[in-house]
């Protein structure tokens, strides 16, 4: 198989570099190769009664497939540069926040109409913060919800599936760099003119023959077969990080150590922090602890939302969904709390950090644990008893345990803190029964040397979305993806 464009990785960054890259140069062949499923065929195997836990799947269907990790996500699309990546030291703050709007109608336009943009702008919480040593990032917030989200990726493919080849169940092995000598030769015509050409034949055949895929420098393989491409965009995501640190030594590509975040998932009744969420929807706040300056934040808000598990490399970490529909939504609000921490010589392995947490969790537990805050508070385990006399019930079914044998103490002690600060401006955070679910790990990937194009070291081979270690949220993946496509549709290129 020859392509234009190979793109691997179905998830925001791919799925947005595809559908530019078809508006922009709809003469060119685009394959896009992705591990998991399509969307419709995405389906977790846990039903709460047959199946309680997770099964370990061959390939996570929610993490895997077309949407990628974030098919199932809350659907928040957060428009600013305090948070979610550091794309804009790549490509610009100006151009990163017009590339995250345009992001934002796409998705209006794709079945997210009428869904709410919130904002921090002119917010008095930000004093009433700053009054009790806590501090609110700056935000537009977008959220689509876990039901809307999968209409406006549903929509997206539709769009997409009939010009866009796209190969799901295939995993990728390998990217092999062409040697000149093993390319096809350039043809004659390169011109601006010769891509119009391109842009108007209108069948596979006449497509491949007047586009650039006869040029080849990549070459990726997998099982049972390989494909060549001029262009090969990396979009791996988070689950693909093993295989990117495989990748980049194989093709001598420089990268540095990213963080890891590890924490918590806390559970209470969403009238707690009503106050917060009717007017800001997804608050981004900040703490630094008195005891270790530590800093504590809180992370992927889902007020009425429900607790679920994720599969990250075999590790069953928690995390949260939220549903715009009023039928679908609970009494309970979750939001995560997360420590950063980074790591220097002689130690580098910030994921290997993490992994090793999540894993003594899956030991203790048989996979995630659940335990009272006034549990915690007191250091003794919760048991089933006490979960079940809770006032605030469950909405993942987890372990009762106690996750003082499994998170350090340093973060531990970051996390309850953070806790007693947040009672201050959300009164009730810190009662007996607010649950916390452990452990909630955010793994990123190792940071990949990348230049204003998000280009690696060899032309024509760009890494983008969360698998780049460069961005760490939906909007600021999908917004590489369009970027890239953008710097590749050039006639110059």
């Amino acid at each position: 198989m020859k392509y234009d464009v190979i793109i691997i990785g179905a998830g925001p960054g791919g799925i947005f570099s595809a559908y530019e890259l078809m508006k922009r140069r709809p003469g060119w062949k685009i394959g896009v190769f992705e591990g998991g499923t399509e969307l419709e065929k995405r389906h977790c195997p846990i039903d709460g009664d047959k199946i309680k836990s997770c099964i370990r799947c061959k390939s996570c269907s929610i993490m895997s497939g077309f949407g990628g990790a974030g098919a199932f996500s809350d659907g928040k699309y957060n428009i600013t540069n305090d948070f979610g990546g550091t794309l804009y030291a790549h490509i610009g703050r100006k151009k990163a926040l017009e590339l995250m709007r345009y992001v934002d109608q796409i998705n209006l336009d794709h079945g997210g109409e009428g869904t709410k943009l919130y904002s921090t702008a002119g917010t008095d919480f930000k004093k009433i913060c700053i009054q009790n040593k806590l501090r609110l990032l700056d935000a537009s917030v977008r959220h689509l919800g876990t039901d809307i989200n999968y209409i406006v990726l549903s929509n997206l493919y539709d769009e997409m599936k009939d010009h866009i080849d796209f190969h799901f169940n295939t995993l990728v092995d390998s990217i092999e760099l062409l040697q000149k000598e093993e390319a096809d030769v350039e043809p004659a015509e390169s011109s601006s003119a010769a891509f119009a050409e391109s842009a108007e034949a209108s069948s596979e055949t006449s497509r491949c023959h007047n586009s650039r895929c006869d040029t080849s420098r990549y070459r990726i393989h997998f099982e049972g077969g390989a494909a060549d491409a001029r262009y090969c965009i990396v979009s791996a995501g988070r689950s693909g990080s093993k295989w990117m640190e495989k990748v980049c030594r194989d093709l001598e590509i420089p990268t540095k150590s990213n963080r890891v975040d590890i924490g918590v998932r806390v559970e209470l009744p969403a009238v707690v922090f009503s106050h917060l969420t009717d007017e800001l929807y997804e608050s981004k706040i900040v703490y630094r602890t008195e005891k270790f300056e530590d800093s504590v934040r809180t992370f992927c808000m889902n007020p009425n939302g429900i607790v679920v598990n994720e599969n990250t490399n075999g590790i069953v970490t928690v995390n949260g969904h939220s549903f715009e529909d009023p039928s679908k939504k609970t009494e309970n609000t979750n939001f995560a709390l997360l420590v950063s921490k980074h790591f220097s010589e002689p130690f580098k392995d910030s994921n290997g950090y993490g992994e090793s947490i999540a894993r003594l969790s899956n030991m203790l537990g048989g996979g995630v644990i659940v335990q009272r805050f006034g549990d915690l508070a007191r250091g003794r385990r919760s048991n089933p008893a006490r979960i079940s006399e809770c006032t605030v019930q469950p909405t993942l079914q987890a372990t009762p345990g106690d996750l003082s044998l499994v998170l350090p103490k340093r973060i531990l002690d970051g996390i309850i803190e953070m806790i007693y600060a947040l009672d201050k401006i959300a009164p009730g955070t810190a009662n007996n029964d607010t649950l916390l679910y452990g452990v909630e790990v955010k793994f990123y990937n190792m940071e990949v040397s990348l230049d204003e194009n998000l280009e690696t070291n060899h032309p024509g081979l760009y890494v983008i979305g969360d698998g780049s270690g460069v961005t760490h949220s939906l909007s600021h993946a999908s917004a590489s993806g369009v970027y890239v496509a953008e710097i590749i549709s050039e006639p110059s290129r």
